[in-house]
């Protein structure tokens, strides 16, 4: 056997020892298993398929006769704020700061056809010609997806609908003209500039309404006057959190910022030790009980 015959025979053997030992060691390391942190269902809205996301508490299964809160989360898709809801949500129940839910992510598609009323701004028209749908969106949501969650999961008979932007829109014109839908609302940095301020317009007649919190950020003109007149047409005995984050937040913090706040207010723990951690339910104006 020539010298480099010898070399070429020695690196092989060299080579076929460490793959050998390469598979042996991928034999003794754990094989990553899926991390499965909710269900998924498919349904059509508005000609749309979309997803319905739901993530179940972590002692979900193991706690078959205790019943949970459901958040509905609008804008709820993977790619949209599912991850972050539901993040938020469990740390803020990790804390005590709010109680633990079932999350229900509502994905959208066309989000001002789905969220918004129509508008006679042609500005707002020419700029979304396919809004204005948002009473069949509701309709939807309150005759197939509601029905849906309640009878598929533990509930506990409450329900919150959170959303942030249009999607704050949606929730505030739910509360003022289906307000028994859900069991509180939480409207983040609300678009109510929407159709020259018409929402804020609305006479909202007799009546208690459920719990609403809602927020400014730094959007200014007619979204900031919008919520000033909204704020002075409610009813005293109306409960509700305002949240003055205009020095503090921008429109696209908002919903990061202030959606544990937001649950503080709607789902509440009796945990004392929220303040010395800095978990204040900030209400610049509240009403009601």
């Amino acid at each position: 056997m020539t010298a480099r015959v010898r070399a070429l025979w020695v690196s092989g053997a060299l080579a076929a020892l460490a793959l050998g030992g390469t598979a042996a060691a991928r034999a003794d390391t754990p094989q990553p298993q899926p991390l499965t942190i909710g269900e998924t269902v498919m349904l059509e809205a508005l000609g749309a398929e979309r997803s319905i996301n739901i993530v179940l508490p972590p002692d979900y299964a193991a706690e078959p006769d205790k019943r949970w809160p459901v958040i509905y989360l609008l804008d709820g898709a993977l790619k949209q704020d599912l991850m972050m809801g539901a993040g938020l949500m469990r740390w803020g129940a990790l804390w005590g700061r709010s109680k633990d839910a079932i999350i229900v992510g509502i994905e959208t598609k066309d989000r001002q056809r789905e969220l918004l009323p129509p508008t006679g701004d042609k500005a707002e028209l020419k700029r979304w010609p396919t809004a204005g749908e948002s009473a069949a969106f509701r309709t939807w949501l309150a005759g197939t997806v509601k029905p849906m969650i309640e009878a598929r999961y533990s509930h506990d008979g409450t329900a919150f609908l959170v959303g942030e932007s249009a999607a704050g829109h949606f929730v505030v014109e739910t509360w003022a003209t289906a307000p028994q839908m859900f069991t509180g609302y939480a409207a983040i940095s609300p678009s109510l500039q929407w159709d020259g301020e018409a929402l804020s317009r609305r006479p909202l007649g007799e009546g208690k309404r459920p719990p609403l919190y809602f927020s400014l950020a730094d959007e200014g003109g007619a979204t900031e006057t919008g919520m000033e007149r909204l704020l002075g047409v409610l009813p005293k005995d109306q409960p509700f959190c305002f949240s003055d984050r205009r020095k503090q937040l921008r429109h696209a913090t908002s919903l990061h910022g202030l959606l544990p706040e937001a649950l503080q207010y709607l789902i509440p723990t009796r945990a004392d030790w929220l303040k010395e951690y800095g978990m204040i339910l900030r209400c610049d104006r509240r009403g009601g009980a």
